[in-house]
């Protein structure tokens, strides 16, 4: 029987590349639902191309003029800002792909979650602000939450060799070190948003390409890590890899270190996230060794892109101060994309609004929503 999938964000970079992926195993897969904010065009061809049942818009004009386009089609169309959550509901899913942008895609993690669906997680800020929340769920509903970011990713893969968690030591997330690799403060204060946007290894969204020239990607990433795999802040080591050929190693009480390589190529993560425990043939061209030379290791520094430690701050303090940081780093890169501050004002930003928060401990779904749309109220 075919596993009904749901991705959710199709017409984003993981989205795409999740579509172009499963379209090769069309005997395992079926695509049911996708969504997009308010790219309609994109999402009119993909219904085109794979027949889904149901499509969500959040963006209500949007929606209703999709439904228009669509008219002509067996697909039910749900529009508005709650419209991903209506669709998880009324709907039989197997497997949600969650690559939305932002806090967003916390509301309809949970969801999903408590109907016993499994997650393949593209969601850095779903983790990052109700990890706590979220990990419960999941282990009280018997769900599957499988990370799909190439680094959590290679944890994943890494961790399952092991048998007893208390025989790890360490994580190590590795990092491209992005664009700005090796820069002055003085020299970041120069940088446009073309610069940062122009990532050396990886294609990915605009706003995850800014967060990897600031290194706030590790740091959301470090976050991440804590919840998903139940490590301590001290336990998970951020290094500067600029080949991105290893993912990410974990490290045990023994001395062995596991690492997981494999080319810059988002597909091969994702197609793992829907394989698992399996692993399927993959498209991509196989990793050279011999073609790839030397790998090399970085400390990172975090005096020049204070952004990874106030993660790691964040993430000691502990309670809803990840709220906090995610939503300050979510308004501080829109202001920097739309050019209205400069590159070194973003980790100025972020650690303005943690200064002002007054921390709750184990914040609801309700409390996040809450502290998140405040902090960026304050912000402006």
């Amino acid at each position: 029987m075919k596993k009904k999938i749901a991705i959710l964000g199709s017409t984003g970079s993981i989205g795409k590349q999740a579509l172009d992926v499963l379209s090769h195993y069309p005997e395992y897969y079926e695509i049911v639902a996708i969504s997009a904010r308010q790219n309609i065009d994109l999402l009119e061809k993909q219904a085109d191309c794979f027949k889904p049942s149901a499509i969500a818009v959040t963006d209500c004009d949007r929606g209703r003029e999709l439904k228009a386009r669509l008219d002509g089609y067996d697909i039910k169309i749900y529009y508005g800002e709650e419209s991903l959550v209506h669709m998880i509901e009324e709907m039989h899913i197997d497997m949600v792909l969650v690559a939305v942008v932002g806090i967003s895609g916390l509301k309809v993690t949970l969801a999903s979650i408590n109907k016993g669906i499994d997650i393949a997680l593209a969601n850095k800020e779903t983790i990052v602000a109700g990890g706590q929340l979220v990990m419960e769920t999941a282990r009280h509903k018997g769900c599957s939450i499988i990370p799909v970011d190439s680094e959590h990713s290679a944890i994943f893969q890494c961790i399952n060799s092991c048998k007893n968690h208390e025989e790890i030591k360490k994580v190590h997330l590795t990092a491209s070190g992005g664009p700005f690799r090796g820069y002055t403060k003085a020299k970041l204060g120069k940088v446009t948003v073309e610069d940062a946007l122009n990532h050396p290894n990886w294609k990915m969204g605009k706003k995850v390409t800014i967060d990897s020239a600031t290194l706030m990607n590790k740091g959301l990433e470090v976050i991440e890590a804590k919840w998903l795999f139940d490590m301590e802040p001290d336990q998970i080591n951020v290094i500067i890899h600029p080949q991105s050929i290893i993912h990410s190693m974990v490290e045990y009480i023994d001395g062995a270190v596991i690492a997981q390589l494999g080319r810059a190529d988002m597909r091969i993560p994702i197609l793992y996230a829907f394989t698992f425990p399996r692993r399927f043939p993959t498209m991509t061209e196989p990793l050279d060794l011999f073609q790839t030379g030397s790998l090399t290791f970085e400390r990172p520094d975090i005096h020049t892109f204070p952004c990874l430690q106030l993660a790691y701050s964040a993430l000691t303090m502990g309670g809803s101060m990840p709220v906090v940081l995610n939503a300050a780093n979510e308004v501080a890169v829109a202001k920097f994309l739309r050019e209205e501050i400069s590159f070194n004002q973003i980790p100025v930003i972020i650690e303005k609004a943690m200064g002002k928060h007054k921390i709750l401990n184990n914040p609801k779904i309700d409390d996040i929503i809450y502290i998140d749309k405040q902090t960026r109220l304050s912000i402006g």
